[in-house]
């Protein structure tokens, strides 16, 4: 695996999460394991697409996946910090959230750091 592939894998998943929290279910809903609201999901799609775009622009996947892992890894010491219900005033996060948030971090600073950018030959 490569930068390339896991920004891609990454992204995908970012996108049918977001896309997810907009349909009632029980793990990712308001009221779900994972509490999120509006806002919450268009910053799923944003990472999703943000790092699909890293993967095909010039920006590259490794700086993409790098930028998101730093993103989360901040969210979630505030979520930490801060407890359960708005981050930031908007948007809506759980402890099982703050939890993910700090596991997505180490997942894709890894993928970030550790993968290589070019597939081996």
């Amino acid at each position: 695996m490569n930068t390339k592939q896991a920004a891609m894998i990454l992204g995908i998943v970012f996108i049918l999460v977001g896309v997810l929290g907009f349909i009632p279910n029980p793990l990712v809903s308001p009221d779900g394991l994972f509490a999120v609201n509006t806002m919450h999901n268009l910053v799923h799609l944003v990472t999703g697409a943000g790092l699909l775009a890293g993967a095909y622009t010039a920006f590259g996947s490794a700086m993409a996946l790098k930028v998101f892992g730093g993103i989360y890894a901040l969210v979630a010491v505030l979520g930490l910090l801060l407890g359960p219900g708005l981050l930031l005033g908007l948007i809506l996060i759980n402890a099982a959230d703050n939890w993910l948030h700090v596991a997505l971090a180490v997942v894709v600073l890894a993928a970030g750091f550790a993968l290589p950018e070019e597939p081996a030959t």
